[in-house]
């Protein structure tokens, strides 16, 4: 299997949750966090939790199911997590061959779905599989570690979004199947836990 790692960005603030902390929120016997930790152990053993906000807390509740690197610098933004990360993963693999960044707040896009990244990455040759949106791809995302210096490189205060436009014609995308809606509010968290007990949906 190509080896990948997964970058699983969780340093926010969670700043529309009404105070609450939505990396810790339940979900079924977990957390979000915990489910999304879950969810990417299925596709490779190797998963890396980006904290920032409230990390202490964050980190008690993930204990050893996946390792953790703590960005002091989290407020300037998702790049700096990004590039963070991926110096961390390079450093401990070098024979790295993609990077995986997700999020925690997408509990529908499951093991499934990563499956189907990784499938689409393993069979073409792409530099970037992501989720499709419209016309646009999104996380989770795969990148061809040919990409590491990019994502390195990136501006704090923004993602990956530049790098994806940049090789959009290098790129490849697969559908979420109505399952991308992330948690941003206390409205959208009760909405999927009700969408969780539906039928086929977890």
């Amino acid at each position: 299997m190509t080896e990948i790692s997964v970058l699983l960005l969780a340093a926010g603030n969670s700043s529309r949750m009404g105070g609450n902390t939505k990396q810790l929120l339940p979900w079924g016997d977990t957390t979000l966090l915990g489910h999304a930790i879950q969810e990417a152990k299925k596709v490779t053993g190797s998963v890396l939790v980006l904290l920032g906000y409230h990390s202490e807390a964050i980190k008690q509740s993930i204990g050893e199911q996946a390792d953790i690197l703590i960005n002091p610098q989290w407020e300037k933004g998702m790049g700096s997590s990004i590039s963070l990360g991926t110096k961390n993963l390079l450093k401990k693999d070098p024979l790295l061959k993609g990077i995986l960044i997700m999020v925690g707040d997408q509990p529908f896009l499951d093991a499934s779905h990563l499956g189907e990244l990784l499938e689409k990455f393993q069979n073409h040759a792409a530099k970037i599989v992501g989720t499709s949106y419209g016309d646009g791809l999104g996380v989770p995302t795969l990148f061809d570690v040919t990409l590491a210096r990019e994502l390195m490189a990136l501006d704090p205060h923004h993602g990956a979004k530049g790098v994806i436009e940049k090789y959009k014609k290098q790129a490849l995308g697969v559908s979420p199947k109505g399952r991308e809606g992330d948690i941003d509010t206390m409205d959208a968290y009760h909405r999927a836990l009700t969408m969780a007990k539906e039928p086929g949906l977890k």
